[in-house]
């Protein structure tokens, strides 16, 4: 060690990681620790693929928390000698990105249509390279030993042929296929969205009770809706077979009110007779539910709300309203013809746009959907036999319940930026072409000679998010970084895309290159504001973990979110993450100590006495229960001191409830009567063979793995103080 580095090295008695992280970072980039080769198999190697963040996006606590928990297990691997590989890439973000661009347009008085598809995507991509590269420069601030030297984007060439070739198999099988179904409209990305990206809201509304009148009687049956403006599309009255107060109408017809229309009573299973009235109003062109009971009864399929909102030619006098002012007036005109009978408050769940926030339009559509039935199968039964283990175990009921009722995937999206669905029609003759080379296929159709058109729809994001376990391999290509490395070894997640993309994930992987995606599953709790409100930024509930890192630094931020993650969702804490700073400095301190205090020497153990080999036999102990706690992704218990066994193979298993519960009431039994020493409650401890007169044997044999075999103490580290008799011995 040089003068000046002694010198600085005593001086600096706090540890400054703003000082340390950004040079020992660029060190580790510029030796390529984090670049493996692509060599062995995936049994021999450890893997692990990135959930990819959205392009848009900035680092947040929840990239923060599952970065952590990748990383913990990513360096340990490395550590132990494997090829490691820690797959890192963005997702184009098909709805965020468009939105994000479009912003932009409005500011300056234009609209995506204004400069046409091909300019405006050439915009989007202009924007992806000053902007798109902030959330990886982010994910180095946090110290994430990913490969960025093989960094994906879901948009890039070898990206989009993998797409392109699962739609185009999947499509020659016929699970793709198009369709008008009732989707779920966004007004505010003006554009279908699946199931799994709608949220329910608890709303009060008003619930109209409506009187439509019998055909040829005096009679009126009453009908409950909370959504009035549509009554303009009813094609029926349903009733329960079961309900007596109406069996005598089943069959009948009722005359619509505003509209005069001749509809019919029906008899179905499905009406609850203890909502409102107990009859339903059937409106399939505007009601998930009311769409299959449409279906199953043959009823006509009628829209008065179209795509922008606002009620179209068959809402009659109402055209042109949006949906809000089309409710008032049509209210207002109920009320005058004295077909009101009653309006009270009603609170019911209410879906909203994930993406955008706007409440979700139920509207019949022609779009592009995958059925599900086949792909789900076997990713059920993989999860069933543990093939794909998911902890925490809650998590595997909550996946194998929803996809034993999976519903066909509304796989198109009314966007421009995206992948382009590979398919083009000749409307002279109805030909359509499916291709996985959009340059392989013809100006004009084989049959007819008619000019082909593109389909305008994109693919929805998860459906390319779906393969990138293998994609970002180099699938469909048989890559040495595939036949390394996938399947891949583990992954950790949130639980709000278990559906969106694990479970797709599972079926695609088995589906396609044959094989799992990965063996571990782990769904990680969720980081709350302080108040145990979610993150927000919109409540201003949000905590930038880049200002956190900031002030205390990655480790300290690292260290707290995997101190205070569970189970169970948690609040965000300031003491943990202190508690990491703490840390970092008692090491810096004790790193100084011993580099201020001894010359250079081999970093290996070399115990003279019984202390240097209880102080070793601690430290085994220690690595491992860390070993055992990574191992299980159990970050939300203390570790034990001595617990588990190792197999020849390293895995490691917990001790039962009840071999722990027999050492605790050991240790206490011991305390109490043993006359060993306060320190350990050991007998054979270093201080306490000194205080009995017992000479004390040397060291014979001090390698690490032959202590670890030893038998050892089961006490702690710091057990408890002694009784009068202990300390008397």
């Amino acid at each position: 060690m040089s003068a000046g580095d002694r010198q600085k090295l005593e001086s600096t008695t706090r540890y400054d990681p703003t000082e340390v992280e950004a040079r020992v970072f660029a060190e580790w980039i510029d030796g390529g620790y984090f670049h493996p080769e692509a060599e062995g198999s995936p049994v021999e190697n450890f893997s692990v693929a990135i959930p990819p963040p959205n392009v848009t996006g900035a680092l947040h606590m929840g990239h923060a928390l599952n970065g952590s928990m990748q990383d913990a297990l990513v360096r340990m691997n490395r550590m132990r000698g494997k090829n490691t590989l820690w797959i890192l890439g963005t997702d184009h973000a098909g709805i965020a990105t468009q939105a994000v661009v479009e912003k932009d347009l409005r500011k300056e008085g234009k609209s995506r249509h204004d400069l046409g598809r091909e300019a405006f995507v050439e915009r989007v991509w202009e924007w992806k390279a000053e902007y798109g590269s902030r959330i990886v420069e982010q994910y180095k601030r946090l110290g994430a030993s990913c490969d960025y030297e093989r960094e994906r984007f879901t948009l890039d060439e070898g990206y989009v042929k993998a797409v392109y070739r699962v739609f185009k198999q999947l499509f020659d099988k016929g699970y793709i296929y198009r369709d008008n179904y009732m989707v779920n409209w966004d007004p505010g990305s003006h554009s279908a969205i699946s199931d799994l990206e709608v949220e329910n809201r608890e709303v009060e509304d008003v619930l109209y009770s409506i009187d439509y009148p019998v055909e040829g009687s005096d009679e009126v049956l009453t009908v409950a809706t909370v959504r009035p403006e549509t009554m303009l599309a009813d094609t029926a009255v349903a009733v329960n077979p079961d309900d007596e107060r109406y069996g005598h109408l089943v069959g009948q017809h009722v005359v619509l009110p505003l509209v005069g229309r001749r509809i019919p009573v029906i008899a179905d299973e499905h009406v609850d007779v203890e909502f409102g009235t107990g009859a339903l109003k059937i409106t399939p062109g505007h009601d998930p539910n009311d769409f299959e009971i449409g279906r199953q009864h043959g009823l006509e399929e009628i829209g008065v709300i179209g795509p922008d909102g606002r009620m179209t030619e068959e809402a009659g006098k109402f055209e042109g309203l949006t949906a809000a002012e089309a409710q008032a007036a049509v209210v207002e005109a109920l009320r005058t013809e004295g077909r009101l009978r009653a309006e009270e408050p009603y609170t019911h769940s209410v879906p909203f746009s994930h993406r955008s926030g706007e409440r979700i339009e139920p509207l019949i559509s022609l779009q592009w959907f995958c059925r599900m039935d086949e792909l789900a199968q076997p990713a059920i039964e993989v999860v069933e036999r543990d093939e794909v283990h998911i902890t925490p175990s809650q998590w595997k009921r909550v996946y194998l319940d929803w996809m034993g009722e999976i519903r066909p995937w509304c796989i198109s999206r009314q966007l421009w930026w995206g992948h382009r669905i590979p398919v083009w029609y000749c409307d002279a003759c109805g030909e359509v072409y499916v291709a996985e080379d959009p340059a392989a296929v013809p100006e004009r159709c084989g049959s007819c000679g008619g000019e082909l058109r593109q389909e305008e729809d994109v693919l929805d994001t998860w459906f390319s998010s779906a393969i990138w376990p293998f994609a970002t391999l180099g699938w469909p290509d048989d890559t040495p970084e595939l036949r390394a490395f996938y399947p891949t070894s583990f992954l950790t997640t949130a639980r709000e895309i278990l559906f969106l993309w694990v479970a797709r994930m599972i079926m695609t992987g088995i589906e396609f290159p044959g094989a799992i995606p990965f063996r571990d599953v782990y769904v990680h709790s969720v980081i709350q504001a302080r108040d145990g409100r979610r993150m927000s930024k919109s409540l201003g509930t949000g905590i930038d973990p880049l200002e956190e890192i900031d002030v205390h630094g990655a480790d300290a931020l690292r260290f707290g979110l995997l101190a205070m993650s569970s189970t169970q969702d948690v609040r965000f804490s300031d003491a943990k993450v202190q508690q990491g700073r703490d840390l970092a400095n008692k090491l810096w301190n004790a790193s100084r100590l011993i580099l201020l205090n001894t010359v250079e020497v081999e970093a290996a153990p070399r115990p003279t006495c019984v202390e240097d080999r209880w102080i070793l036999s601690r430290l085994e102990r220690t690595i491992a229960s860390v070993t055992e706690k990574l191992e299980t992704y159990d970050r939300c218990r203390r570790l034990t001191r001595s617990s588990g066994a190792t197999s020849a193979t390293g895995t490691w298993r917990s001790p039962s409830r009840a071999s722990t519960t027999a050492r605790r009431r050991s240790r206490r039994r011991s305390s109490t009567r043993s006359s060993g020493c306060w320190r350990c409650c050991t007998r054979r401890c270093p201080s306490s063979l000194r205080r009995s007169g017992t000479s004390i044997p040397r060291a014979k044999d001090t390698s690490p793995s032959t202590l670890s075999r030893r038998p050892t103490s089961r006490s702690s580290t710091r057990p408890p103080k002694p009784t009068s008799r202990a300390a008397s011995g």
